[in-house]
C-alpha cells in the first residue's frame, strides 16, 4: 500500500501543472473552500487520470459532485492544445544536449535504508553485470547495457550507462536509491558532518542532498532545513519521508529571515548553503531556458548569493559551510567567494577540499584552487562549483565590513565609562 501511495503521489507531482490548471479552470478550490490544494491534486488526478477513485466517504463524494465540470474543463484544455490523449498535455520532455547523452545514470545508495552490498546483489539478481569499482573516469564512458561501476570517487555512488532508467525499479519507489547526479552529491559528503551534529540545509528543495546529509548523519543529530516556495517544500517533504529521514525539520521560510542568534541554532555546526542561480552547468534544459543569463541577471544573482552566504556565516558556533551552485559563471562562483571571505577578514578560510578532484577553481584571486568544479567534458557530471569554508580558531567573530572603530578600537574606546574590566575582574576574584 505505501509503494501504490508513493506512485500516486510521484504521479500527481508529474500532472501538477495540468491540475493546477484544471482546479482553476473548473473553480473547485472557490467551490469548496475547505478543500486543501494538495489534496483537491490527488482527487482529480485519480478521477480523471489514473484508475479511478480509491477513496470513500465524503472525498469521493466531493469529487463525483464536481465530475462533469472537470471533464468539460479538461475537453477544453485538449481542444485549446489540440491534443487528443492526456499524456500530450505534459510538457515536452526536456532537449537531451550531446553532453547529457554522455553523463552516467549515478545511483546514491540510501544507507538510511540499506547498505552498498545489498543494492548490489539486488541488481545482480536482476541481471545487471558488475564491474567493480571504477579506476578513472574514462572507465565511465565504456558502460553499456546492463552493466554498472562502483564510483571511483564517491563510496555510496553506483554508476549505470546513462539510458539506463530506474523510476520505477522497486528500490527507487521504496527510497532505497536516490536518482542523483554525482556533482549534487560533493556538497554534503564536503561537508561531511558527524553523527549527533546540528546541521542547516538553507535552501533544501527538493531535497536530494538534504537526505545525503541526514545518510551522513545516520539519523542521529538535527537538521534545520528551510525553502521559501510551499510547492518546493511539499515536494522535499515527500522525498524525505520516503528516503526515511527522521532527523529534520523542515519549514517553509526564506533563509535570510532566519535569526542566527536563535538559541534553537545555537548548536548548528556546519551549514550546506545551495542558494538559487542561473543553473547554467545543467546538461538537460527546457525550451524556454535561458542558457546565458544577462549581466544584469547575473549581477543580481550574485548580489542575493552573497547576502545569503554573509547570513550564513553569522551563526555563532558554525565551524564549517559549503556553498555550492549548478552554475558555470565566474560572477556566481569564486567571485562571491572572494567578495565575502574579504568582509570577514580573518574568520574564515578556504580549505582545500578532495584534493584527488581534477577540476579545480579559476584562478581569479589567491587560494582559488581551493575551490572544486565539476563539468560534462572533466568529470562526467553537470556542470557545478563548490567551495569549503572553515573558521579559524583565532578568525575574528565578525565580519570586516563593520566600522572602522569596531573593527580596531582606540585604547579606552568600544566601553563606557565606568565599566573598566578590573571591576568585574574584582567581583570574580571576590566569588572565588
Amino acid at each position: 500500500h505505501v509503494r501504490q501511495l508513493y506512485a500516486l503521489v510521484s504521479e500527481t507531482l508529474r500532472y501538477a501543472p495540468v491540475l493546477e490548471k484544471l482546479l482553476d479552470g473548473a473553480a473547485l478550490l472557490q467551490a469548496e473552500k475547505k478543500l486543501a490544494p494538495q489534496l483537491a491534486k490527488v482527487l482529480v488526478y485519480d478521477l480523471l487520470f489514473g484508475k479511478g477513485l480509491k477513496c470513500g466517504g465524503r472525498w469521493k463524494a466531493l469529487a463525483r459532485r464536481h465530475r462533469a465540470r472537470l471533464e468539460a474543463e479538461l475537453a477544453r484544455m485538449k481542444v485549446r492544445h489540440k491534443v487528443s490523449r492526456n499524456e500530450d498535455l505534459l510538457a515536452p520532455e526536456k532537449a537531451v544536449s550531446a553532453a547529457a547523452s554522455q553523463i552516467p545514470r549515478y545511483v546514491r545508495v540510501n544507507t538510511l535504508k540499506t547498505c552498498v552490498d545489498d543494492v548490489i546483489d539486488f541488481f545482480k539478481r536482476q541481471g545487471y553485470a558488475y564491474l567493480g569499482k571504477a579506476a578513472s573516469v574514462e572507465e565511465l564512458k565504456t558502460l553499456s547495457g546492463k552493466k554498472f561501476l562502483l564510483d571511483l570517487h564517491l563510496p555510496e555512488l553506483l554508476v549505470f550507462p546513462s539510458q539506463t532508467d530506474l523510476h520505477d525499479n522497486l528500490l527507487y519507489t521504496s527510497g532505497h536509491i536516490i536518482l542523483q547526479d554525482k556533482a549534487s552529491c560533493l556538497p554534503a559528503f564536503l561537508l561531511g558532518p558527524v553523527a549527533g551534529s546540528h546541521v542547516i540545509d538553507a535552501c533544501a528543495a527538493p531535497g536530494n542532498k538534504t537526505g545525503h546529509l541526514a545518510a551522513i548523519l545516520k539519523n542521529k543529530g538535527q537538521i534545520f532545513a528551510f525553502d521559501v516556495d510551499p510547492k518546493r517544500v511539499a515536494t522535499t517533504n515527500t522525498l524525505l519521508t520516503r528516503a526515511g529521514v527522521t532527523c529534520c525539520q523542515l519549514a517553509q521560510q526564506d533563509f535570510l529571515t532566519v535569526d542566527p542568534r536563535d538559541p534553537k541554532y545555537s548548536r548548528v555546526t556546519h551549514i550546506l548553503l545551495d542558494p538559487s542561480c542561473s543553473g547554467s552547468g545543467m546538461v538537460t534544459r527546457g525550451p524556454g531556458e535561458e542558457a546565458s543569463p544577462s549581466a544584469e541577471r547575473l549581477q543580481a544573482l550574485a548580489g542575493f548569493q552573497r547576502r545569503v552566504l554573509n547570513h550564513a556565516l553569522s551563526f555563532p558556533a558554525l565551524q564549517c559551510l559549503v556553498y555550492s551552485t549548478c552554475s558555470l559563471h565566474q560572477e556566481e562562483n569564486e567571485d562571491v567567494v572572494q567578495a565575502v571571505l574579504q568582509e570577514w577578514g580573518l574568520a574564515f578560510r578556504l580549505v582545500t577540499a578532495f584534493p584527488s578532484w581534477p577540476c579545480r577553481g579559476l584562478a581569479t584571486f589567491s587560494g582559488a584552487e581551493s575551490c572544486l568544479r565539476a563539468s560534462p567534458a572533466e568529470t562526467l557530471t553537470h556542470g557545478f562549483f563548490m567551495a569549503v569554508l572553515e573558521r579559524r580558531k583565532d578568525g575574528a567573530a565578525s565580519p570586516s565590513s563593520l566600522p572602522a572603530a569596531a573593527k580596531n578600537p582606540l585604547p579606552g574606546e568600544g566601553t563606557e565609562p565606568g565599566a573598566a574590566p578590573k571591576k568585574r575582574k574584582k567581583k570574580k576574584q571576590q566569588v572565588k
